[in-house]
């Protein structure tokens, strides 16, 4: 499986002007959208099971994604170090500036 590094998604509803919009606007379908366009098609619903939309996304810990999403162990973590600790991050830096 292959990871885009810049973290850039084929999803309408969460890019604007070729970015990534800021993940705190994020529906449900959005967070679902996202992980199915940066190939964890089959994790996505997890995320859809319990209705992480992106504000939960955001305030998502390293244990929540690993226990409480109920996938598998690596690519729960692919998952939070490659996606949600870099989103949590974009979202800081930008809310800061």
């Amino acid at each position: 499986m292959e990871t885009k590094e810049n973290g850039s998604v084929d999803t309408k509803s969460s890019v604007e002007n070729g970015q990534l919009s800021d993940p705190a606007h994020w529906a449900v379908a959005d967070v679902v959208n996202y992980f199915k366009a940066t190939g964890f098609e089959e994790q996505a619903n997890a995320f859809q099971d319990q209705e992480i939309d992106g504000k939960s996304l955001l305030l998502m810990t390293r244990n929540d994604v690993l226990t409480g999403l109920s996938i598998k162990l690596g690519p729960a973590l692919k998952i939070y170090e490659y996606h949600v600790k870099p989103l949590q991050t974009q979202h800081l830096k930008s809310t800061v500036s």
